[in-house]
């Protein structure tokens, strides 16, 4: 009885089958679940290997005149209202601007959408493919939101590989094989989040051939654009716009190291207006009216972000973190148990396969990532949550010296877990 009278029969509580399904691939609580099996009577620190978030170690802070120009926009007082759904006026010519540095034709803002981040970014796209029997092409080892949120919307994808033993490139067949008349984008990762790998000029001609081949339009996720340090430079997918229709997402927040100010944006890098034909942009925004806004105040710092970090910043930081991938690559080619398949060349990431035989009691990738975080208090990635069992996915975007510890204990934990030599 509730309140002297009958019980109230609340019809509220059935479970969403689209959100659960959405959870499925939520990496984020994969890597976070691991902080449970921390000890906490261990003095050592932590080395967080499963995410990549440098913004929390100095030698990746922010440039400083990033800092300044959003505590300039906020006293300003000229950015406390709302914006329009496509974004604040500059900001989109900023990153039209930006964009076109590299290209071979001009971007214009009515080109832009800004968003929160981009991960907000795969949430718009996402949505906006969503077409009844429409379906998408996600790559294998990838980034799983965009499983989540195609789940979400009800969007079927479907999977093609990258190659390990080929530097990590696109299975252009596969693409092929795994295409069908209902089958409306391709996703790419450049540089890549997680095998830390940069296409050539060469790889990316030939995706956007098979996509104009198919009748496709490109979503190249380019959230680590310039974050390279090998022998490849950055391309942009939009140079190959005139091939293939290319939806470029991007952000701030891994060049400029604030993952915490939510900015990002999305692109037509078309020059032959394909998807302003096809309404793609007026999708974007017409979503992005009912989705959540970045933050007003840094939308209106933007221009001034873009327009005064120097050079000087981005080279310091790419050699950090070249050197941390150097210190990763060389402290994994010690341990027994595990494989590099590929030296990582850009992103903040790279895989790795383990090897299971070594073992007498590791059962699997997250069993493995378990143990590693009760027993040495350091945190990878389980390669399932990316589609590959049995792989580690491990970001090196930590302080160098922390970084190389933690590869110790990794090293350690695997000598001690080992099966006896004969």
């Amino acid at each position: 009885m509730e309140n002297g009278g009958e019980v109230a029969k609340w019809r509220f509580g059935a479970a969403n089958p689209a959100l659960e399904a959405a959870g499925r691939h939520n990496i984020r609580s994969l890597v976070h679940d691991l902080y449970d099996c921390l000890d906490k009577t261990d003095p050592r620190p932590v080395v967080p290997l499963g995410h990549g978030d440098p913004s929390v170690f100095a030698c990746f802070r922010t440039a400083a005149a990033a800092e300044e120009a959003v505590v300039a926009t906020a006293l300003s007082g000229k950015h406390n209202n709302y914006a329009r759904a496509a974004g604040v006026e500059e900001a989109r010519s900023a990153v039209a601007a930006y964009l076109s540095r590299d290209l071979p034709y001009e971007v214009t803002a009515g080109d832009v959408v800004i968003t929160a981040g981009c991960n907000h970014a795969i949430e718009v796209m996402m949505a906006v493919l969503a077409a009844p029997g429409a379906n998408v092409l996600l790559p294998r080892p990838g980034f799983p939101m965009y499983e989540s949120r195609a789940a979400l919307c009800g969007l079927e994808f479907r999977h093609f590989d990258l190659l390990p033993d080929k530097g990590w490139e696109v299975d252009l067949h596969g693409v092929e094989a795994v295409a069908d008349e209902s089958t409306v984008a391709m996703v790419i990762v450049n540089p890549n989040n997680p095998c830390g790998c940069v296409y050539s000029y060469d790889h990316l001609a030939k995706i956007a051939e098979t996509a104009r081949k198919l009748g496709i339009l490109v979503i190249s996720d380019e959230v680590y654009n310039h974050c390279v340090f090998g022998s490849k430079p950055f391309v942009p997918m939009g140079v190959f716009g005139a091939t293939a229709p290319v939806v470029t997402m991007g952000g701030i927040s891994k060049r400029w190291m604030v993952p915490g100010w939510r900015l990002g944006w999305i692109a037509a890098t078309d020059p032959n207006g394909i998807l302003r034909d096809k309404k793609i942009i007026e999708s974007v925004i017409g979503y992005r009216a009912i989705s959540v806004d970045p933050a007003t105040f840094v939308q209106g710092a933007l221009p001034q972000i873009i327009a005064n970090t120097d050079k000087a910043f981005f080279e310091n930081a790419m050699n950090v973190l070249g050197e941390a991938a150097e210190i990763c690559y060389q402290k994994l080619k010690e341990i027994e148990c595990v494989t590099c398949p590929h030296k990582p060349e850009g992103s903040m990431f790279v895989m790795v396969k383990l090897d299971l035989s070594c073992f007498d009691d590791i059962h699997d990738d997250v069993d493995f990532c378990t143990k590693v975080a009760r027993e040495e208090s350091v945190l990878i990635c389980p390669g399932s949550g990316l589609g590959m069992k049995d792989w580690l996915r491990i970001t090196f975007a930590v302080d160098p010296p922390l970084l190389e510890d933690g590869l110790e204990r990794v090293k350690s934990f695997c000598k001690r877990h080992g099966k006896p030599r004969r």
